[in-house]
């Protein structure tokens, strides 16, 4: 449980929106497994008129993001966008969902999707979602520093000739166990790791001296330098 975890998000309020996207159709099996809402936790749609949507091309056909999932709870609100075939079951404290024509293939692969979103964004909003950055390499490691406006800025030590520093978003929370240890905390878990890969990227694991930046229990396969 996250609960058990470093220091969670505090109860500020979050409120964004988060994008829908398409899966496996063996995800249609999970999709018809209840949800069971956490204390506090809310869960609905609301319509969008399809001038505000976003659309996508699925062979000829164009769909409309034109509803939205909304889960609150005690860290706030966050919003999904779906497309009208995705609906909701609220009852007895558990939400279900639904899709108008199971044998249809693309809303087959969107069912499972959505019941993710719904149990990830319960958790995000109770319990938080957690994501650890480690720095693998002599001097390799991360500062918790302030911007002129007194924000929340990462420095990066990985060996470059400049230092890369990436504003914390305001929807987020980090802390430093130790130089080598980051820890990025927050209620939606596709922002979490997007800002941890963000990280990752300005030194991605190497396969010969194993330096790099890791995320989570990420490991690389060791390779050996080939002789000239």
């Amino acid at each position: 449980m996250l609960s058990s975890r470093l220091a969670l998000l505090g109860s500020s309020s979050l409120s964004f929106t988060r994008t829908f996207a398409s899966s496996s159709i063996h995800l249609s099996n999970i999709g018809k497994v209840p949800v069971r809402l956490s204390e506090g936790v809310e869960c609905y749609t609301e319509d969008l008129p399809k001038e505000f949507a976003r659309k996508f091309r699925k062979g000829k056909d164009i769909h409309y993001l034109d509803r939205l999932i909304v889960v609150k709870g005690p860290k706030g609100e966050l919003k999904a966008e779906v497309p009208s075939f995705v609906n909701l079951q609220n009852e007895n404290n558990h939400v279900t969902v639904t899709v108008a024509n199971p044998q249809d293939k693309l809303q087959r692969s969107m069912w499972g999707t959505a019941r993710s979103i719904v149990q990830n964004n319960m958790i995000g909003l109770t319990e938080g979602h957690l994501a650890f950055v480690k720095f693998v390499g002599t001097g390799y490691r991360a500062v918790l520093e302030k911007d002129a406006k007194g924000k929340d800025v990462i420095a990066l030590k990985v060996g470059q000739k400049f230092t890369p520093r990436l504003p914390v978003p305001s929807y987020l929370t980090v802390s430093l166990p130790n130089p080598a240890r980051l820890l990025i905390e927050g209620a939606d878990k596709q922002k979490v790791f997007e800002f941890a890969a963000a990280i990752r990227a300005y030194k991605k694991p190497e396969p010969y001296k194993g330096k790099g930046i890791f995320i989570n229990n990420e490991t690389i396969r060791m390779k050996e330098k080939k002789l000239k």
